[in-house]
């Protein structure tokens, strides 16, 4: 008489189940690794653009420096103004503020001090409404000219 598998005193028992579980195990933790990945992904191009956005502000902040600088030093001209770029810094705005001093010295011209601050952002005016999108820099720098 044949021995039925599972009445055989000398063979052990076969572990049943033991490779769905096992591949259960697997599946989820590919599951988490895909998520994860997928996450950290999605993160690391959202940090790149909003690297972009940054540097393209800044260089819009520097525009409206030299635009304000050049208002300045060549028509001796010193107001607020409002810029809207073109090009490839188009969907920015700048607001350009100037002050202006004038210093004398002895036996000397005076001498006009004009501090300028540039502010640069992705909205129609700056400051606009801070969003998760909003990026804004501003720039500040002082030129000096000789009295006209």
């Amino acid at each position: 008489m044949r021995c039925m598998y599972s009445t055989c005193p000398d063979r052990p028992r076969r572990a049943r189940g033991f490779a769905a579980i096992a591949a259960i195990f697997v599946l989820v933790i590919l599951g988490v690794l895909g998520t994860s990945m997928v996450t950290i992904s999605s993160a690391s191009q959202r940090t790149a653009a909003y690297d972009v956005l940054g540097a393209r502000a800044l260089q819009a902040a520097r525009a409206g420096v030299e635009f304000g600088a050049y208002q300045a030093l060549v028509n001796s001209s010193c107001t607020t103004t409002s810029l809207t770029l073109t090009d490839g810094l188009a969907g920015f705005a700048v607001n350009v503020q100037c002050t202006s001093t004038s210093h004398t010295e002895v036996a000397a011209p005076a001498i006009v001090m004009y501090q300028l601050t540039a502010t640069a952002c992705n909205r129609g005016t700056c400051p606009g409404s801070a969003d998760a999108t909003y990026v804004e820099r501003q720039m500040r720098t002082t030129v000096a000219s000789r009295a006209p």
